[in-house]
This record gives structure tokens, C-alpha cells and sequence, in this order.
């Protein structure tokens, strides 16, 4: 089981520049979230949720505040260590899910092992588990084009997994798919962040999903607003093979 990473931010703030001046996207953002929960970041489109995960995920650097992921404070180190760390300990999904068509499911699962390096053998074998949690174990070697939206977004979601990254970021990662579709990904994710251990946050328009995160967090205009609890559960796993897996 991976250990989750907590998350802390104090006074975040993020400014583009605009002509002459500056536009201010993240105006002073603080908060933490507990290793190994899994944390819906809501708001409408403009409020900042994608700047304050890629802020998280150490690919852009705040403008001012202080960020740090687990017990590592990486915005004033240089861009090779901030790396390393990425690659090791975070995983990312996004709205869409950037397969390589050439490869096959598998390939794409282990391109990150190719990247970063590691044992071969036991990634390979992660690589084939984590597809077959994700409902894929018959389908490993179909290439992109031969899956469906939602088998393409289970196949992006096992790559994140591969390295037991302590935390996973999404950007809208059912954002193109269909209702039923999108509840299958999301909760084939909840299981994994259970059963693994990793902190997840989930940027989301969707507000039943948002509903079945252990905690939603509001973003509006680059501030936080209201944050709560969600309350509801996904269908079991079981359940849902019952029914068949959506497209």
C-alpha cells in the first residue's frame, strides 16, 4: 500500500501576466488535506481549480504562499529536484487521456517505468494488475483506438497508479464521458484510493460525484468558499460487474 501524502498550502496566490499588468487567478489560498483522503475541488470554470493542481503537482510555481506535499517544501528548489519528486511521488489524470495510439493498453500503462526507470518485472506485473482491477485484464494488448472513452480513461487512470504514487491529481477526469460512464471511473478510482492508500484530489463540474468524496472544497474567483463533507457511497464493486461495466 502506498502512504498518502498530506497537502498544505498557506496564503497561495498566483498571478498571470496581462498586458501591462498582472490578473490575479489564485488570491491567497490556504488549505490541508489529510494523507490518503480523497477531496472533490469544485467551482465553475475560471475559478483556478486547474492552476491550484498544477501548482500542487509542482508543474507551475505559485506567485507567493507556501505549499508543501508531505513534509517536502519544493517551491524554491530547482526544476531538476522538483521533477524527480513529480515522477516519484505524484500521479495525474486528465480530462482527456493522452494515450499514444501506437501502443497498446499495456504499453501505455508502463510508458512512466520507461521514463523513470525501475524494475521491469514487477512493473510489468502491476501494470497487468492494475488493469485488471480497472476491468481491462482481456484487453492489454487493443491499442487505444479499439477501446471505448471509458476504457480509454480506466486505461489512463492505471498508468497513474503505477509508480504507488503517494498522490494523485485529476483534472476533470470524467469530464468526457457519460453519466454512467463517468460513475463507473470514478469509482473504480474511491476504490483504488482505499485499497492503496494515496491522497487524491479531484477537480469535477460534477456534482453527484463531488457528493461521494470524503470532502469537497469550493473554489470561487480564486478563493476558497464553503468547504463540506460528502456523504453518499458509490455502488460496490461487485454490484457493478453485475450490471456490466459502462462503455
Amino acid at each position: 500500500m502506498s502512504r498518502g501524502l498530506s497537502v498544505f498550502t498557506r496564503d497561495l496566490i498566483k498571478n498571470y501576466p496581462m498586458g501591462t499588468g498582472e490578473v490575479a487567478v489564485l488570491k491567497g489560498i490556504s488549505l490541508e488535506i489529510r494523507p490518503g483522503k480523497l477531496v472533490a475541488l469544485t467551482g465553475e470554470s475560471g475559478a483556478g481549480k486547474s492552476t491550484l493542481l498544477h501548482i500542487l503537482g509542482t508543474v507551475d510555481r505559485s506567485s507567493g504562499g507556501t505549499v508543501r506535499i508531505g513534509d517536502q517544501n519544493l517551491e524554491e528548489q530547482p526544476e531538476r529536484i522538483r521533477a524527480s519528486f513529480r515522477n516519484r511521488f505524484i500521479g495525474f489524470i486528465f480530462q482527456f487521456h493522452h494515450l499514444l495510439p501506437e501502443f497498446t493498453a499495456l504499453e501505455n500503462v508502463l510508458v512512466p517505468s520507461w521514463i523513470q526507470g525501475g524494475p521491469e518485472n514487477r512493473l510489468l506485473e502491476r501494470g497487468k494488475y492494475l488493469l485488471d482491477r480497472m476491468g481491462l485484464g482481456h484487453r492489454l494488448q487493443h491499442r487505444p483506438s479499439e477501446l471505448s472513452g471509458g476504457e480509454q480513461q480506466r486505461v489512463a487512470i492505471a498508468r497513474a497508479l503505477l509508480q504507488e504514487p503517494g498522490l494523485v491529481l485529476a483534472d476533470e477526469p470524467t469530464g468526457n464521458l457519460d453519466t454512467h460512464t463517468s460513475l463507473e471511473v470514478f469509482s473504480l478510482l474511491k476504490e483504488m484510493n482505499k485499497e492503496e492508500g494515496m491522497t487524491v484530489v479531484l477537480a469535477t463540474h460534477n456534482a453527484h460525484l463531488a457528493g461521494l468524496a470524503d470532502r469537497i472544497i469550493h473554489l470561487k474567483d480564486g478563493l476558497l468558499g464553503e468547504s463540506s463533507t460528502g456523504t453518499e457511497e458509490p455502488a460496490p464493486m461487485e454490484e457493478r460487474k453485475n450490471g456490466g461495466m459502462g462503455n
